[in-house]
């Protein structure tokens, strides 16, 4: 696939929100980031970057908490988006159709939306036994830059997040994932933006879910040449930084790989 011209394509600024996040508790979880974001964004951004279940942690409690699509979330996400006059993206909890979705929003400031529901959902928390997985792969655009949507778990997986004929530009990773596997997290990330020669930027939250499962953030952005654009661990973190499309072109040439990876097809 051809890539756009880089000449063409501008630096895009990215809003990661690593956020602490109160256990099965919609409101005051949409109250604290609004409160947050109208502190700590001081600068416009293009994308604003939420965690896995922002509004109620990574809950296996579908039945009390699940939303409509056209839920106060949604609704507080396209508020959001248009206040701050970019993107808003992050999973909620949806019910549709009888079954609930692990599902990731993307949120533009005309209240459109593209959602990608979780592929690979995390059986060692039994999120198999209460949400419906997704089979699709969705890629979204801004700004001219091609953006791949996963969740968490999904990272493991590096066949269902290969980058087949430079598709996408950035991979994007939302997350709930536990401080007891950091070290994995911190591997997997640069592995993914090497072997894809893509942007990586992983969103986690921080603090203890209501099972006492800590989350230690380690947010970061991985350049396709595996260098360190951002990281966070710890602490609460609302942070923006500015990628720049020219330096991807530039590694891809440098080191085009990526022509002799093998095609496939999942099923």
């Amino acid at each position: 696939m051809e890539q756009p011209s880089h000449l063409t394509l501008g630096n895009l600024k990215i809003t990661v929100f690593q956020a602490y996040l109160f256990w099965e508790n919609v409101d005051k979880n949409l109250q604290n980031l609004s409160l947050r974001l109208s502190t700590g964004v001081k600068e416009k951004t293009d994308l604003i970057i939420l965690p896995e279940m922002f509004s109620t942690g990574f809950s296996m409690n579908p039945q009390v908490l699940a939303e409509e699509m056209n839920g106060k979330t949604m609704e507080w996400m396209a508020l959001m988006a248009k206040k701050y006059d970019c993107v808003v993206t992050g999973s909620i909890i949806i019910k549709e159709n009888g079954k609930y979705y692990n599902r990731l929003i993307w949120m533009n400031q005309q209240n459109e939306y593209k959602y990608y529901d979780k592929r690979h959902l995390f059986s060692m928390g039994k999120e198999d036994e209460h949400y419906t997985a997704g089979n699709e792969r969705v890629i979204v655009e801004l700004k001219g830059w091609k953006i791949r949507l996963s969740t968490c778990y999904d990272l493991r997986f590096p066949v269902w997040l290969r980058n087949q004929d430079q598709e996408y530009d950035i991979l994007l990773i939302i997350a709930s994932w536990p401080d007891a596997r950091t070290a994995h997290w911190k591997a997997l990330i640069p592995a993914r933006a090497i072997e894809n020669q893509s942007y990586v930027i992983a969103v986690n939250r921080v603090g203890h879910d209501g099972n006492q499962v800590y989350h230690s953030g380690h947010s970061m952005c991985i350049d396709p040449f595996g260098n360190t654009v951002y990281y966070k661990p710890e602490d609460e973190d609302l942070y923006t930084f500015t990628i720049g499309y020219e330096e991807l072109v530039k590694i891809r040439k440098g080191f085009p790989f990526l022509q002799d990876a093998d095609h496939f097809t999942i099923v």
